[in-house]
């Protein structure tokens, strides 16, 4: 169990890979919560669970411990805090606003991640000269109910790869390699539907991480939708979840080979 009262999870490790669950956190600063009008119930629903555990498919691993109702890091400086309910899918988050003081506090974590995950990639930049980055999320099918039909799967595939904010030209071994290899990936006996840029294109953190290292960095949205649990009780399918682990496992070899191939990166494939 990690520990909320910290804004989030670093472990760095070996290699040019990196597994990051930004939305995974549940913890809120005391000062917001009492002002909180959502449930931790409710709160959950559009969080990203189980995201956390996914990530040690990676060396380096990135975890997101405040939840995205006290500051969303994967949107702007100016949108990290839900103010309104056009910021946060309709839902009315506060029974009063928040004070000045607690959505600064807020904001300074916003402007500390950026700045832990800058320094984190100029090092292994600097090191293995690219990186990819795997940036980890779930997705809600069944808004109206827990017993509402599930959303159309033409339109909701069960793993979205968002890659809309990289040059697609530069990178196309590495998305196109992870894409295929997933697909391809035995799933408790059967094949995962995965596309691209069908449901989401990526979020501010891969736009933010391309913009600064456009030629050394690669990010990988990968939304995965919320088939293995109920996304209304939290209750997840342990089997299931396991076995997306095994998938996104299943990728790694590929992604190191694909930076080797295309010399990108210094970084021998792992035996």
């Amino acid at each position: 169990m990690l520990p909320t009262c910290l804004p989030w999870y670093l472990e760095r490790g070996d290699g040019p890979l990196v597994a990051t669950a930004i939305h995974d956190g549940q913890g809120v600063q005391p000062d917001m919560l009492k002002v909180m009008a959502l449930t931790r119930a409710e709160r959950l629903r559009e969080e990203d669970p189980f995201t956390g555990t996914w990530t040690t498919v990676a060396p380096t691993r990135l975890i997101g411990l405040r939840s995205r109702f006290e500051v969303d890091l994967n949107r702007p400086r100016d949108k990290a805090v839900y103010l309104t309910p056009d910021d946060a899918w309709g839902l009315r988050v506060w029974k009063e606003a928040p004070s000045t003081e607690c959505v600064e506090r807020s904001l300074a974590i916003h402007d500390a991640f950026y700045d832990e995950v800058r320094a984190l990639l100029q090092r292994m930049v600097h090191r293995y000269q690219r990186v990819v980055v795997l940036d980890l999320h779930t997705y809600n099918h069944r808004r109206e109910g827990p017993n509402d039909t599930a959303a159309d799967p033409i339109e909701n595939p069960e793993v979205n790869i968002g890659t809309g904010t990289m040059d697609r030209r530069r990178w196309a071994p590495i998305v196109d390699r992870f894409i295929v290899d997933l697909r391809n990936s035995d799933f408790l006996g059967r094949r995962l539907d995965v596309r691209e840029n069908v449901k989401f294109r990526g979020g501010y953190f891969p736009t933010w991480i391309h913009q600064q290292f456009p030629e050394s960095v690669c990010v990988l949205s990968v939304e995965f939708k919320k088939f293995f649990m109920n996304e209304w009780t939290g209750e997840a399918d342990r089997i299931q979840l396991d076995a997306i682990e095994r998938a996104l496992k299943s990728t790694v070899w590929g992604l190191h080979e694909e930076l080797v191939r295309i010399g990108l990166s210094q970084q021998e494939v792992p035996a």
